[in-house]
C-alpha cells in the first residue's frame, strides 16, 4: 500500500467523522455544481421547466407526427412478402430504365475548363459557448480548528497499519522459510528417489544380462546336443547303408546288365543308327523298282493294244 493511498484513506475517514460532528457544506458534494465539459450538456431554462403547457404542446406535436408517418406507411402499396428462401431486391424497370443506361468504351472523354474565383477572407474562429448562469451560489467557511489535527490523529491509525504490516511481513517471512524447508526436503527426497531408481535400473539391467546369458548358454547346449544326435544318426545310417549295400551292388549290376542297361557301343550304334538307315534305303530302292515295273507294264499293255488293233484292221482288209 503506497503513501498516497494511505493519505487518501485517512483523509476520507476523518472527513466522515467530522461530517457527523459538524454540519457544513462542501461544493464537491453539491448536486447543483456542474462538472465536466459544458458544451456537450443541454440545459433547460426555468421557463421551460415551469411551463407545463409548452411540454404538453410539444408532446402533442410528436404524437401527430408519429400518427402521420404511420398513416403514410399504411396507405403505401406494398409488395407481397417473398416466399421462403428468397428476398426482394430493388430493380429499376419501365421506360425510364433506358435513361440510366451508359455506354461503356475504352476511350475516355476528357475536357479542360478553367475558372477564376475571387479570394475569400478567412473565417474567424467560433467563440466558445458559455451557458447562462443558473442556480444559487453556496459557500462554506472553515474556521481555525474545525479540521482535524493530522499529526495527532493519524498516529493510532499509523500504529495499527504499521503493526499489521509488520505482522503480515513476519507471517510472509515465516511462510517463505517454511516453503524453503519444504523445497529442500522435496529436493532431498527427489535425489534419494533418483538414486533408488538408478540402482533399481542397474539391478534390472544386471538381471536382464544374466537371464540373456543363461538363455544363450542353454541354447548353445541344446544346439550341441542336437548336433551330436544328428552326427550319431548319420553314423548309424552310414553303417546300415554300407551293410545293406554290401550284397546289393552285384545284384543290381547283374540285373541292369540283363535288362540291357550295360551294352556294347558298336552294337548299340549298329542297331540304333545303321539298321534303320539300311532299311530305309532298301525300301527306297524297292519303291523305285516297283515304279519301273509298273511303267514297263503300262508300255507293254499299250503296245499290245496297238498291235491288236493293227491285226484286226489288216484281217478286215483281206476279207474284202
Amino acid at each position: 500500500m503506497t503513501t498516497l493511498k494511505l493519505l487518501k484513506i485517512l483523509s476520507h475517514l476523518f472527513c466522515c467523522r467530522n461530517r457527523n460532528q459538524l454540519q457544513y457544506g462542501n461544493i464537491m458534494y453539491d448536486r447543483r455544481v456542474v462538472r465536466g465539459n459544458l458544451h456537450d450538456q443541454q440545459f433547460n431554462s426555468k421557463n421551460n421547466q415551469s411551463d407545463p403547457g409548452l411540454q404538453q404542446r410539444q408532446q402533442a406535436y410528436r404524437r401527430r407526427a408519429i400518427a402521420r408517418k404511420q398513416a403514410k406507411e399504411q396507405l403505401k402499396t406494398k409488395t407481397p412478402e417473398a416466399i421462403q428462401g428468397r428476398q426482394h431486391v430493388v430493380v429499376q424497370t419501365g421506360e425510364t430504365l433506358y435513361s440510366f443506361l451508359e455506354e461503356l468504351s475504352n476511350i475516355i472523354q476528357v475536357s479542360e475548363i478553367d475558372c477564376q474565383t475571387d479570394e475569400f477572407l478567412d473565417k474567424p474562429s467560433t467563440p466558445l459557448f458559455v451557458p447562462a448562469k443558473s442556480g444559487v451560489d453556496v459557500e462554506t467557511q472553515i474556521e481555525e480548528g474545525d479540521l482535524f489535527d493530522f499529526d495527532l490523529e493519524v498516529q493510532p491509525v499509523l500504529e495499527v497499519l504499521v503493526g499489521k504490516t509488520i505482522e503480515q511481513s513476519l507471517l510472509e517471512v515465516m511462510e517463505e522459510e517454511e516453503l524453503a524447508c519444504l523445497r529442500t526436503q522435496q529436493r532431498v527426497f527427489q535425489e534419494l528417489r533418483n538414486n533408488e531408481l538408478a540402482e533399481v535400473q542397474r539391478l534390472e539391467e544386471q538381471e536382464r544380462r544374466y537371464r540373456e546369458e543363461k538363455e544363450r548358454r542353454v541354447a548353445q547346449q541344446k544346439e550341441v546336443l542336437k548336433k551330436e544326435q544328428e552326427t550319431a544318426e548319420k553314423i548309424a545310417a552310414r553303417v546300415f547303408s554300407q551293410q545293406y549295400l554290401a550284397g546289393l551292388l552285384p545284384a543290381v549290376f547283374s540285373a541292369l546288365r540283363r535288362h540291357g542297361y550295360f551294352y556294347d557301343p558298336v552294337e548299340k550304334d549298329i542297331s540304333v543308327n545303321f539298321l534303320p538307315w539300311l532299311i530305309t534305303e532298301v525300301n527306297k530302292q524297292l519303291d523305285k523298282r516297283y515304279a519301273a515295273r509298273e511303267v514297263l507294264d503300262n508300255i507293254i499293255y499299250e503296245v499290245t493294244l496297238k498291235r491288236l488293233g493293227d491285226f484286226k484292221h489288216l484281217k478286215f482288209s483281206q476279207d474284202f
